[in-house]
C-alpha cells in the first residue's frame, strides 16, 4: 500500500491496486476518507468516523499537494 504522506496524524495514500477515478485514502483518528479527482481538484467522496474540524485539515492538504499525488497516482498506475 503506497503511503503519500503522514500529517495531522492522518495517513495519505493508495491501496495496492486502484482504479479509476484517481483518488487518494485518508487514514487515521479511528476515521478514513476518500477524495477522487474530478477534473480540476480532489472532492470528498466519503468519510467515516473523521470530525469536521479534521475533515478541513485533510481538504487543505490534499488540495495543498494535488500535484505530488497525481505525479504518484501516474507512476504507479500508469
Amino acid at each position: 500500500m503506497p503511503e503519500l504522506f503522514r500529517m495531522y496524524g492522518f495517513l495519505f495514500m493508495f491501496f495496492s491496486h486502484e482504479h479509476e477515478p484517481m483518488h487518494v485514502h485518508v487514514i487515521g483518528n479511528e476515521g478514513e476518507a476518500k477524495f477522487s479527482w474530478n477534473g480540476e481538484r480532489f472532492v470528498l467522496e466519503k468519510s467515516r468516523n473523521v470530525k469536521r474540524n479534521d475533515l478541513r485539515r485533510i481538504t487543505s492538504v490534499i488540495s495543498n499537494n494535488s500535484d505530488i499525488i497525481i505525479k504518484r497516482w501516474i507512476e504507479l498506475f500508469g
